[in-house]
């Protein structure tokens, strides 16, 4: 069951603050095993979709249904702000999430030309003339 734009807007950007918290509460955590630290940067690409989903609703809602993320400023803003996230608690934590974020990315693209590009009905037109 889909939620609306307004209910998914909250449901993101509350999943966005509790990665985002996490991730300065347990930094050290984070930054003590390599295994740890592209686990912060997998979160950080999962801070990345949330915060892109909530500013895209928040988009939709103020400037209606037909509204639709681009790569400047949308992604670009939410793309930065999750590895300036990840780069707080460590360098190499910044660089997996921006590699994480990028195939995230090309996912959630895949997924949504697949749900909202219906096939358009077109007629099909004889090539021959009625007499």
């Amino acid at each position: 069951m889909a939620a609306s734009s307004s209910i998914s807007m909250i449901l993101a950007s509350v999943f966005s603050i509790l990665i985002f918290s996490t991730m300065q509460l347990y930094r050290t955590w984070f930054a003590a095993s390599q295994l740890n630290t592209i686990l912060g940067g997998y979160l950080g690409s999962w801070l990345f979709i949330f915060s892109l989903t909530a500013l895209n609703n928040l988009e939709s809602i103020a400037l209606g249904d037909g509204f639709q993320a681009k790569f400047f400023p949308e992604v670009l803003f939410s793309l930065i702000g999750a590895v300036f996230a990840c780069s707080m608690v460590h360098r190499v934590c910044a660089t997996t999430c921006f590699i994480f974020s990028i195939i995230g990315l090309y996912f959630v693209n895949k997924i949504s030309q697949r749900v909202h590009n219906m096939p358009a009905a077109t007629e099909v037109f004889s090539k021959k003339k009625r007499k």
